[in-house]
């Protein structure tokens, strides 16, 4: 592959544009009107806009991207996260046109893609499941009876769900009927598809996921795990590699489960395993992710794959580049998710202009963005500023160094999650590593972030530059003509 479209936006496009760079293939981005002046797009080697800024309009017009990555005579389509990543119709176009989709097969996306096709599957490979039906619930009264039979609390989860859509947990026989009702039609109205399924619900349950990469030639590799347990609506805001709670022997456990879940489904390419882990160090098949992870940069930092180039070169047919003996854990890393939303009124969006857009930099930190200082974040997209990832010797010092990073990042304009970000990577419970999924509710609460003052950051930011600048202009005229710089350099990654 000579040439590679991206089929995205944003921080991911860009990430993987550079990637392509240092292979030394070269780009093509697509782009909605609203992300004309996007970096990204001036990253690219070539640009081509394909429609207005909704994404039905755009980056979900499958067809048009084929077409234009054909004009373009492109030789592969790499289409990140969300979007088009985990649609097998698209994936099948992309091959039927000539060209190479850089991901799995749509078998794989078809058969991880439904969970309960994805349990089926499993399930002949010794996969341990969490209790509940194999099968969609059509009859309320024989759910009703299955309820009762696995036991309260229980879960009634969407086929084809993801994000926390078409999911109620029920904690008492009374309720089930009308949250059965209210899954459903959230199932239909987010995904088309209404079919629930139900399982038991697993109490205070961490959620930790292994990263896998799988070969043309059925070779398969875990990259050991991230914990992705402190979630807003079911949604990740801070990740880390590795977990804090896993030993040796449970980590190679989940490790070669993973495995076996990509064999499942005869996988090709990078994909995650997510697992539940109980109190009890049990841990329970949750579904695949069948598409690079938004939180792959801390499997980066722990183990010096670059991700993105594993997954070009698989897709040009060539074999994993390291044994599973030659992996190993280097340190400690942790992200965090930046979103233009507003930790004290539960999450909400804060779209706006980034009047102050100034990410931190110096040793072991990474921040993957597609924003500049003045740019708007458009509302048809989601809210995601950037990723801020960090990397140390030990879990302390990545946490050490995560809450420096936060204190220098700069932004105004928007309200953002790094606040929040900072309280839970500095609380108790994330430093002991006592924690699950339910941090936001049982730790978190508005109060806990006093709001700052209007205008105070942004003052204190030029504050702050008005006096450096006046005192470089004092001491100018005093510094000796072989004074010279610093050998040091400011060290920032931003991929």
């Amino acid at each position: 592959m000579k040439k590679i479209l991206v089929a995205n936006r944003g921080e991911i496009a860009l990430r993987i544009m550079r990637t392509c760079k240092e292979m030394n293939i070269s780009t093509v981005a697509v782009f909605s009107e609203a992300d004309r002046n996007a970096p990204f797009v001036r990253y690219a080697d070539e640009a081509v806009c394909i429609g207005p800024p909704p994404s039905n309009q755009s980056y979900l017009l499958g067809d048009k991207i084929i077409e234009t990555a054909q004009k373009l005579q492109v030789d592969g389509i790499h289409p990140g996260y969300g979007f088009l990543s985990e649609n097998p119709v698209f994936a099948d176009q992309v091959e039927k046109a000539g060209l190479t989709f850089i991901g799995p097969k749509s078998e794989s996306m078809k058969v991880m893609g439904s969970k309960l096709a994805a349990k089926a599957a499993v399930k002949k490979y010794d996969i341990p499941l969490v209790p509940g039906t194999d099968e969609a619930v059509e009859d309320p009264d024989e759910a009703k009876k299955i309820a009762k039979e696995i036991g309260f609390p229980i879960l009634v989860k969407a086929s084809a769900g993801g994000g926390g859509k078409g999911m109620r947990i029920v904690h008492s026989e009374k309720d089930f009927e009308e949250q059965l009702k209210t899954a459903v039609r959230e199932a239909e109205s987010s995904f088309g598809d209404g079919r629930v399924f139900i399982e038991r619900y697993v109490e205070g349950p961490r959620h930790i996921e292994i990263q896998i990469l799988s070969d043309k030639d059925g070779n398969h590799r875990y990259l050991f795990e991230r914990d992705c347990s402190i979630q807003r609506r079911h949604q990740k805001v801070i990740e880390e590699a590795p977990s804090a709670v896993l030993t040796e022997d449970k980590r190679r456990e989940m490790g070669e489960c993973a495995v076996r879940v990509a064999k499942a489904c005869d996988y090709v390419g990078a994909g995650t395993v997510e697992f539940l882990y109980d109190a009890q160090d049990r841990f329970y098949f949750l579904e695949m992710n069948t598409r690079l992870q938004v939180e792959h940069p801390v499997t980066e930092m722990i183990t010096g794959i670059d991700l993105v180039r594993e997954q070009i070169e698989i897709a040009r047919g060539n074999k994993i580049s390291f044994s599973q003996d030659e992996l190993e854990i280097n340190g400690h890393a942790i992200e965090v998710r930046v979103y233009a939303e507003d930790p004290t009124n539960n999450f909400l969006p804060d779209i706006g202009k980034l009047k102050t857009y100034r990410a931190p930099e110096g040793p072991g930190i990474r921040v993957d963005d597609g924003f500049e200082e003045g740019m708007d974040i458009p509302i048809y997209y989601d809210p995601m500023i950037s990723k801020l990832s960090v990397h140390a010797g030990t879990r302390e010092e990545a946490i050490g160094r995560m809450i420096r990073a936060i204190d220098e990042y700069r932004v105004s304009g928007v309200t953002t999650t790094l606040s929040f970000c900072k309280y839970a990577v500095n609380h108790e419970a994330f430093r002991t590593g006592q924690f699950d999924t339910h941090f936001v509710q049982n730790h978190w609460s508005p109060e806990k972030i006093p709001a700052p003052a209007d205008g105070n950051e942004a003052v204190a930011a030029l504050f702050a530059a008005l006096t450096v600048k006046a005192f470089k202009a004092q001491t100018q005229t005093a510094e000796t003509p072989n004074s010279g710089t610093s050998n040091w350099k400011r060290n920032r990654t931003r991929r």
